[in-house]
Order: structure tokens, then C-alpha cells, then sequence
């Protein structure tokens, strides 16, 4: 989406991307979710916890639905939205762990990194 923006921009046309956390939706109700069995052994029990995790969640998730449908309105609105907009309190503390951990990944091999640029004679 990031690329597709300033290529459809002289068209007038906008493009957000949306990072939501977990809003209180129907989403990990029974009724709305099939969970397949595992099929690959070596996943099996990673696929179990996970999905135990989000029966778990059903009911439970902080974000509101009705908030989020009103902001994503409100952005949509906007002359110039944003590019990528993080949604929900949860979905913020993954971005930011995210960042740091890209920062973190730039910085242990920066002298690496920026040696790589061709000397000229």
C-alpha cells in the first residue's frame, strides 16, 4: 500500500493503511471463526496455543468497535490522511516494540552496512 500511494496520488485518490489491534467484534466468536486441525507436526502445538489464546480473547478485547468505525471516518475525511494509522492500544505497543527492534537490527550492523559504497579512484 505504502508503494501504491504516490503512485495513485496525482489521480486523487487516497490510501490509509489501517493497523488494528483487537476490537470487541464477532470475529473470535464460535459462530464467525473455524479453526482447522494442525496438519503439520512440527506446528501442532504453536497452532494449539494459539488458538487457545484467541478463544481466549473472545469477549474480552479492548477495542471498540463503534470508536473505531467513528475515527476511521473522521481520518478518511481528512485532506491529507495519514499513511499508516495504528488502532487500538494494543496494536500501538506492537508498532512501537516493532520500531525498536528494526532500530536495534540497523544499529548492529551499521558500520557493515554503510561500508558497503563504491570507492571511487
Amino acid at each position: 500500500m505504502e508503494s501504491l500511494a504516490p503512485e495513485v496520488a496525482p489521480f486523487g485518490i487516497r490510501t490509509m493503511i489501517v493497523e488494528p489491534g483487537f476490537f470487541r467484534t464477532e470475529l473470535l466468536t464460535e459462530e464467525s471463526t473455524n479453526y482447522p486441525e494442525p496438519s503439520i507436526d512440527d506446528y501442532s502445538e504453536r497452532t494449539k496455543q494459539t488458538v487457545t489464546a484467541w478463544k481466549g480473547m473472545n469477549g474480552k478485547q479492548g477495542g471498540d468497535p463503534a470508536k473505531l468505525a467513528k475515527a476511521l471516518v473522521q481520518l478518511a475525511s481528512k485532506k491529507e490522511p495519514p499513511l499508516r494509522w495504528v488502532a487500538g492500544a494494543d496494536a500501538v505497543q506492537v508498532v512501537e516494540q516493532k520500531a525498536k527492534d528494526l532500530l536495534a537490527q540497523a544499529d548492529a550492523y551499521r558500520d557493515l552496512s554503510t561500508s558497503l559504497a563504491i570507492e571511487e579512484a
